[in-house]
């Protein structure tokens, strides 16, 4: 790290002893790096706030791949965003559903609208859109 600046901060007891737990379930080292991690989060809701800023994100599906076409739709759905969608990892959950995340990158706008089309494609089971950033926050 360069340029590290000290800075005090002044916290109720009870918070403080609430963070200090919080950071013992996560396995910090110490309050510097959690409280580092809560601003880099903080960061990245500002950005995808925002809209427009350059971000990364997952989509988690979850479907039967017996429903009629779901598969063919998904894929159409990725070949037709080509310059967002990175790459896409397939798992075969078990004999009858599939598991398909999809990691994208671009506007931060436009990767959400992308990530809503997949998770309501009709047939998925379950969606989740993980949003992120590409690292550049601080």
């Amino acid at each position: 790290m360069s340029n590290v600046v000290r800075f005090g901060v002044s916290i109720e007891e009870r918070l403080l002893e609430r963070f200090d737990e919080l950071i013992a379930e996560k396995a910090y080292v110490n309050r510097s790096e959690a409280l580092r991690d809560l601003i880099r989060a903080s960061l990245v809701d500002e950005q995808w706030s925002v809209g427009d800023a350059e971000a990364v994100g997952t989509v988690t599906l979850v479907y039967d791949h017996h429903a009629h076409d779901l598969s063919d739709k998904l894929t159409d759905h990725q070949h037709i965003h080509h310059h967002e969608i990175v790459s896409t990892l397939h798992v075969h959950l078990d004999a009858e559903h599939c598991l398909e995340v999809v990691v994208l990158r671009g506007v931060a706008r436009e990767i959400r609208h992308i990530a809503d089309e997949l998770i309501g494609t009709k047939g998925v089971k379950h969606g989740k859109f993980v949003a992120t950033t590409t690292g550049d926050i601080a």
